[in-house]
C-alpha cells in the first residue's frame, strides 16, 4: 500500500517537473557560460506544453476530447510519458558573429525557472507531509 502511495501521478507528476527544471537550470547556464562564442545558438528546454498534451490539455488549457473508449471498458488517455526535451533556437541572431544569446532574457529566465522549482519543491513536500500525516493517522 505504502508503494501505491508513493508511486502516484501526482508524485510521479511532480518528479518530473523538477527534473525539467533542474535540467533547465543547466541549460540556461550552459547559455550565459558561451554568451561570448562565436556562432553559438541558445537551447531552450520543453516540458510543459508536452505534460499538458499528456494530461489530455489543450493549448488553452481545456481538455481535448482525445479520450477512447470502448463499452465494456473504462475511459482512458492514449498518452505516453512526456520529458523534457532541450531544443536549439536557431533562427535568430543577435550579433554579427552569429550567437542569439541575450543575457537579460535568460537571466529573467533563470528567476522564473528558480521560482518554478521551489514552487514544486513545496508542493511535494507538502505531499509528502500529507501522505505522513495519513499513514500515522495525525499522530507525531
Amino acid at each position: 500500500m505504502l508503494e501505491q502511495m508513493m508511486n502516484s501521478p501526482t508524485m510521479e507528476y511532480m518528479a518530473r517537473g523538477l527534473h525539467a527544471a533542474s535540467l533547465r537550470q543547466e541549460v540556461i547556464s550552459n547559455n550565459i557560460a558561451n554568451v561570448n562564442t562565436p556562432n553559438f545558438k541558445r537551447s531552450t528546454v520543453r516540458f510543459e506544453d508536452l505534460l499538458a498534451k499528456e494530461l489530455g490539455m489543450d493549448d488553452d488549457g481545456s481538455l481535448l476530447k482525445m479520450v477512447r473508449t470502448h463499452d465494456k471498458h473504462l475511459p482512458f488517455k492514449p498518452f505516453g510519458k512526456a520529458s523534457p526535451a532541450i531544443e536549439e533556437d536557431d533562427t535568430t541572431t543577435m550579433r554579427v558573429d552569429d550567437n542569439n544569446v541575450d543575457v537579460d532574457i535568460e537571466m529573467a529566465g533563470l528567476a522564473k525557472n528558480q521560482l518554478w522549482y521551489n514552487t514544486m519543491a513545496t508542493e511535494l513536500g507538502g505531499y509528502v507531509t500529507k501522505m505522513k500525516n495519513v499513514l500515522t493517522s495525525g499522530q507525531s
